[in-house]
């Protein structure tokens, strides 16, 4: 009989696990008979652990003690409160995957180690090494990270004989991908990934929120925004509108005793229309379906070469998503299986795989961002620099491009910049930008001892990129074979055991026979399995003698002042990007008028860039888009 390896869905919303029985993927269902753990943790009033629908409830009553879309933390350097004590985000998830841990073992019957756990496929490796920590503190061995747009394809005929591409358009609690899959002969190939890891249903929520509590300021002169248990209320109002408008064109939202003024209790009564509110969504939207573009484009494909759409995630139930896409796409998308349940039933069908049960097909997944590292520069090509000019010290040299399938090794030879350099520093960043400042560092070495000769040492620089996208450096001083490798496969610069050991020990505080839930063992923390030491934090680079020199120069310069390290700051310089490359694009089919207007937002666009102007990048992106919303669709 093969090992019980499940499927974990860890999803920003909600998370389910899954198991694969006699060649058919389930997902387990809990004491309650539903297959969804609300991925919420929270303290009672005797601050006893709560996880999952119960932590729900809680929280419109004490948001103080709750925590919720702990996901959209993950991998930041940061730590949560719940009730007086603090923990790292990978912690709180934890509880979520032990939840799940012990729902598998209650309904099988057996204990179970292994899981494949699914991540957003534009998850860099920071977010993705968090997620692995998080199974190991509860106690499982991640056998696979797997990105959810691939699971969710791997439930929809894996073993479909004719070439079928597939687009999965998986937009969920907190997180949005689309992905371009190619299945033949059961072989299941991801062409192209693109996404945004801070778009999802809770955005929708939020301006759901913000409009409705404008509404009653305007009415009351209170906002409820203020009050923190009037703002929950607030917000599971707006999620169940939500639902409701998914099937219905109107509904009512009602709260009594919302808030009170003057001792005077207020009640929220508000009608709202599904038109309204998608009107609202637009913009986030109007992303999304800029991300399917860029993903078409990576793929070197067009409309008209995709076979099927595929639905992922319990926020595609939004109407106007599934006309967008068909009037862009020309295919009526599918969701014949649960949005909310087809990822989970996907990593299960992964875990098969992997435990050897029969199941005809091979996943060949690819990685969704550019690796590489910083290194010297200069405009003449295939010449070597030595020289300090400050605005060549932070090229981005590309190893393992986007869209690379996994598991990948590639080389590239760099050389020294100085003359008996004894040493240089490995800079490892992931991304899509020629200045290193606007990607995101991964991590740094230092080989030493290097021969005493003049510049232009040939060091060659390895990367070996694994299945779940761990990644292993080397770097060889070609004339002697010195050579030193790191493996980054830890989470933050300083995750040590002792770190790791307080972990165990402060969950295994929380988790106990007194849940709310009946989870039934204490917490059992498998160890870590760290690596080498890695560093995150952003810092300062200056040219030095540990610096590389490039051959060659074959990237687009980016402003000096349009970089920084902040990862809201980079996603929002993202969207920037984004929506100027398609304003280039679209301004061939714009009339005279428009096209003036087009390149004056631009131009305006591009200066609240390079002025680090964050407060009015947004309105300005939002602008840029809505005019080109309809000169695409003209």
């Amino acid at each position: 009989m093969s090992e019980i390896i499940v499927g974990i869905d860890l999803g920003t919303t909600n998370s389910e696990v899954a198991i694969v029985e006699n060649g058919i993927s389930r997902v387990l269902v809990g004491d309650d008979g539903d297959p969804i753990l609300p991925s919420f943790v929270g303290l009672d009033s005797e601050g006893k652990l709560l996880v999952g629908k119960a932590a729900k409830n809680a929280w419109v009553l004490a948001p103080e003690r709750t925590i919720k879309s702990i996901k959209r933390k993950m991998g930041l350097d940061v730590k949560v409160a719940l009730g007086e004590r603090e923990f790292r985000p990978q912690e709180i998830s934890a509880l979520i995957l032990k939840a799940l841990k012990d729902r598998a073992e209650k309904s099988l019957g057996k204990e179970v180690k292994k899981a494949v756990i699914t991540v957003p496929a534009y998850f860099n490796d920071v977010q993705r090494q968090a997620t692995v920590e998080a199974g190991e503190l509860a106690g499982l061995e991640v056998v696979r990270i797997l990105n959810e747009p691939t699971a969710a394809t791997l439930v929809y005929d894996p073993q479909q004989k004719e070439r079928t591409r597939i687009l999965v358009y998986d937009l969920g609690g907190g997180t949005f991908d689309v992905s371009v899959v190619q299945i033949e002969n059961g072989i299941v190939e991801v062409l192209s990934s693109h996404g945004d890891t801070q778009l999802g249903g809770d955005d929708f929520d939020d301006i759901l929120l913000n409009k409705i509590c404008d509404q009653f300021l305007a009415e009351h002169g209170l906002d409820l925004r203020e009050v923190r248990t009037s703002k929950a209320r607030v917000l599971r109002a707006a999620e169940e509108a939500k639902r409701r408008l998914s099937d219905f064109v109107e509904t009512q939202i009602e709260e009594e005793f919302v808030g009170e003024k003057d001792g005077v209790p207020l009640h929220l009564k508000m009608e709202l229309s599904r038109s309204e509110y998608e009107e609202w969504l637009k913009p986030l939207i109007d992303r999304t379906m800029d991300c399917v573009q860029r993903a078409l484009e990576d793929a070197k494909l067009t409309a008209r070469d995709i076979d099927r759409v595929v639905l992922v995630g319990g926020s595609t139930r939004t109407p106007i998503i599934s006309k967008l896409l068909e009037s862009r796409l020309g295919r009526s998308p599918h969701r014949e299986i649960n949005p909310d349940l087809c990822v989970a039933m996907g990593a299960a069908v992964q875990g098969a795989i992997i435990a050897g049960q029969p199941i005809d097909s091979i996943l060949v997944d690819i990685t969704p961002h550019t690796l590489g590292i910083r290194v010297l520069d200069r405009s003449d090509s295939f010449s070597f620099f030595g020289g300090r000019n400050s605005e060549s010290v932070h090229r981005f040299a590309p190893i393992i491009r986007r869209g690379t399938p996994l598991p990948s090794s590639r080389s590239e030879m760099y050389a020294t910049a100085s003359d008996e350099q004894e040493a240089v520093e490995i800079d490892i960043y992931q991304g899509e930008y020629s200045d290193v400042r606007q990607n995101h560092r991964v991590g740094k070495f230092r080989i030493e001892g290097l021969s005493k000769v003049p510049s232009g040492n040939p060091i060659v620089v390895q990367f070996d990129l694994n299945l779940n996208g761990m990644l292993k450096v080397t770097a060889k001083e070609k004339i002697t074979d010195l050579q030193k490798n790191i493996v980054i496969d830890s989470v933050f610069s300083d995750i040590s055991s002792d770190q790791h050991k307080e972990s165990k020990r402060r969950l295994s505080e929380l988790w106990t026979d007194e849940l709310e839930n009946s989870y039934r063992n204490p917490m059992s923390l498998a160890p870590s399995g760290m690596g080498d030491e890695t560093e995150n934090s952003p810092e300062g680079m200056g040219a030095s003698d540990d610096d590389f020199v490039i051959r060659s120069d074959d990237y687009k310069a980016i402003p000096d002042s349009a970089a920084t390290a902040n990862d809201e700051f980079l996603s929002l310089v993202n969207q920037a990007n984004e929506v100027i490359s398609k304003a280039e694009r679209l301004k061939a089919k714009a009339s005279a008028e428009d096209h003036d207007e087009i390149t004056k937002q631009v131009s305006e666009l591009r200066s609240l860039l390079e002025a680090q102007n964050y407060a009015d990048i947004p309105a300005r992106i939002s602008k840029l888009a809505d005019m080109l919303f309809y000169i695409d669709d003209a």
